[in-house]
């Protein structure tokens, strides 16, 4: 990671995690909370998530921007949707998701922890053609 990319550098009043090799930054706003989420490149949802979450798919919504890099996600009904930066990120539940070439993927979300899809008003679950 490029050390001199203010990208890169720790969120101020964050908490900062590391899961499966990807870098979380976690700050409070309001009744939720803003998250920075760098996935390094060849990161795979269900290579390097899956043994760490014990489900077969991610199965959280993500809402947010896609800063840098790109992201594949295929739900299991063989939808799928490609994210390239700078672009809005709306990701139900159920997928599976990976970053696409050599560039990590920087994600900014806003999140209510389990809460998220409901709260924003997405589905459940991935519903074919929606």
């Amino acid at each position: 990671m490029n050390s001199q990319n203010p990208l890169y550098a720790p969120v101020r009043g964050g908490e900062h995690h590391m899961v499966a090799g990807v870098r979380i930054d976690v700050a409070p706003a309001g009744a939720g909370r803003i998250k920075r989420v760098i996935y390094p490149a060849g990161f795979r949802w269900s290579k390097d998530m899956k043994p760490v979450s014990g489900t077969d798919r991610c199965q959280f919504a993500h809402v947010g921007f896609l800063l840098q890099g790109q992201v594949h996600v295929e739900y299991p009904d063989g939808c799928t949707e490609e994210f390239i930066a700078p672009q809005a990120v709306t990701i139900e539940p159920g997928h599976d998701a990976w970053v696409v070439g050599d560039e990590p993927a920087i994600l900014v979300e806003f999140d209510f922890k389990g809460d998220t899809a409901s709260r924003f008003g997405l589905n459940g679950e991935h519903v074919h053609g929606t």
